[in-house]
């Protein structure tokens, strides 16, 4: 992102076109803020149980050559637990259904909150206009 500095008719324009903030356009801009922090927080869970299904599925896909008569570790908290490669492989595939939900309920949570960021950019850019910069990237 390039910045730069305001030319001089930029400048007057908006000295000559201040607008007073007032306490609803600080609620607002507050609020737009707090759902940026969330969005980020979000965006960043979203990552990791991505991380975490994609894992999940390679595991599967290693134990797809795995012998049936194998035991296979598997870890349940801290410890690892050798159990039977079909047990191992339903574990395996509600684990990741399971992570499939969390991640449809985080895209879902993600995209309310980009929805609602939206409307307060459309309400704050039509009382400030250039004055205020909502842009998140």
């Amino acid at each position: 992102m390039q910045r730069r500095m305001l030319s001089k008719e930029d400048e007057a324009a908006a000295s000559n076109d201040e607008t007073e903030v007032r306490r609803e356009d600080q609620d607002k801009i507050n609020q737009f803020s707090r759902l940026h922090q969330r969005q980020m927080l979000l965006e960043e869970e979203l990552k990791v149980k991505a991380k975490d299904k994609e894992d999940l599925d390679e595991v599967s896909n290693e134990l797809e050559l795995a012998d049936e008569d194998d035991k296979i570790p598997y870890k349940i908290g801290d410890s690892f637990i050798c159990l039977p490669l079909p047990e191992v492989q339903e574990l395996l595939a509600s684990a990741t259904g399971k992570i499939g939900t969390d991640v449809s309920l985080v895209e879902e949570k993600l995209g309310g909150v980009r929805e609602e960021m939206q409307g307060l950019k459309v309400a704050l850019y039509a009382r400030f206009g250039r004055s205020i910069n909502l842009e998140t990237s």
